[in-house]
């Protein structure tokens, strides 16, 4: 249970979502779409990294400064900007979020030096993370209680498509007329949001808090001292994102050397195994909107420990690796959907502050994932990596089972 918080810092106990009716279909599909196109942008240039470098006489081993200069962005928007949306009108902000970003995507498109590049490089990520996470906020807002996780879990299953859409729509566009032209696309695509956006997304029915700007971010310090659900779940989902980054950051350390010796292209493919996402995100919001969110979170973290088995045999089994992935992938999807089913049913006037809080916990376990894993493959190869992230996924169904007194489903 959460205790009742300040009212002056705009968190004061608040009674569910007032929308009179359920979300018409078309309106989930719209904000699942658009969920989809805008995270599609922090990701794009991953397969770029080759022809950007080209481009711009920069090394391979600096040109990963593209992918952090985006994830930059990613921080900068959660922490200042996603929480905008309990301030202001959110209708407003997103579509103002859009216009900056296709300027922002010309900009990359136009970019003549890497300076520009990096610059809008993180543009981009803040804008692209700013984008999704707003809608994901207003998913919940819009939304009925009583289907509420459905919502969000449409949303969430548009963000696992845009991950998977950006790398092959990357490749696709650039092998027919170059990278430049990735950005000059995503620009075309968040016009043509933007104008659906204001013609048909509804008003938030949840009214705006009465708080400075510091003000907002000083209540998003209190909510992660305070918000008893945000802590467990967001550290429950930490956990679960570190095992994630952790497979995924060393999987092509593996597959590209022998026996398989497999190449980027044949390596990138194993993430389309990740649409199976899409749809555990869906039926996971479902199953929270019964009541069931422990019940699900219970059997997606049973997947994840029991993933790492079938991933072990990655250098013996294909077969068992993509069976491995789709246990992985449905697990990490379904407790992530879960997480913010109950995270959002806490505090209506504060979704875009908990939006923001709960996404900096992805930040960290991402982070910290990706770096533990490239050192536990120097040191103990893949069997190290596989015994780091089950060890990981164990401490999350423990910790999640030592904390079911504190947090109701």
């Amino acid at each position: 249970m959460n205790a009742p918080l300040p009212p002056e810092i705009g968190l004061e106990p608040h009674p569910g979502s007032t929308t009179p009716k359920a979300m018409p279909a078309a309106i989930v599909s719209l904000l699942s779409i658009c969920c989809a196109a805008s995270v599609a942008n922090v990701y794009y240039a991953q397969p770029l990294l080759d022809a950007i470098s080209r481009d711009f006489h920069i090394s391979q081993s600096d040109v990963g400064g593209v992918i952090t200069a985006t994830q930059v962005g990613c921080a900068l928007a959660l922490i200042f900007v996603v929480p905008l949306g309990d301030l202001v009108d959110r209708k407003r902000l997103i579509v103002g979020q859009m216009i900056l970003l296709a300027l922002a995507c010309i900009g990359v498109a136009l970019a003549g030096s890497a300076l520009a590049l990096l610059a809008g490089m993180v543009a981009v990520g803040l804008l692209g993370t700013a984008m999704t996470q707003g809608l994901i906020a207003s998913a919940a807002a819009l939304a009925r209680d009583s289907e509420r996780g459905r919502v969000v879990g449409a949303a969430q299953g548009g963000v696992v498509v845009g991950l998977l859409m950006a790398r092959s729509l990357a490749g696709a566009v650039t092998d027919i007329a170059g990278w430049r032209s990735v950005y000059l696309v995503s620009a075309v695509f968040a016009v043509v949001m933007l104008a659906v956006l204001w013609l048909f997304l509804p008003a938030s029915p949840v009214r705006r808090v009465p708080l400075s700007y510091a003000g907002l971010l000083r209540s998003m310090i209190v909510l992660l001292l305070r918000d008893r659900v945000l802590q467990v779940r967001g550290f429950i989902g930490l956990l679960m994102f570190a095992a994630f980054s952790m497979f995924w950051s060393a999987l092509v350390l593996p597959l590209s050397a022998p026996p398989h010796a497999m190449s980027h292209t044949r390596i990138g493919a194993f993430g389309l195994v990740g649409a199976l996402g899409a749809m555990a995100a869906a039926r996971a919001g479902k199953l929270a909107d019964r009541g069931l969110g422990q019940a699900t979170t219970c059997v997606a973290l049973v997947l994840l420990c029991v993933s790492w088995l079938a991933i072990a045999f990655t250098n013996q089994s294909i077969a068992l690796l993509i069976a491995g992935i789709v246990l992985l992938d449905v697990g990490g999807q379904a407790i992530h959907v879960v997480n913010q089913s109950m995270i959002f049913s806490t505090r209506p006037e504060a979704h875009a502050r908990l939006v923001g809080c709960y996404m900096l916990f992805y930040c960290a376990g991402s982070g910290v994932g990706a770096i533990a894993s490239t050192l536990a493959y120097a040191h103990a190869g893949w069997a190290g990596v596989c015994i780091l992230g089950a060890l990981v996924s164990l401490g999350a169904f423990a910790f999640w089972a030592a904390t079911l007194r504190y947090v109701r489903a």
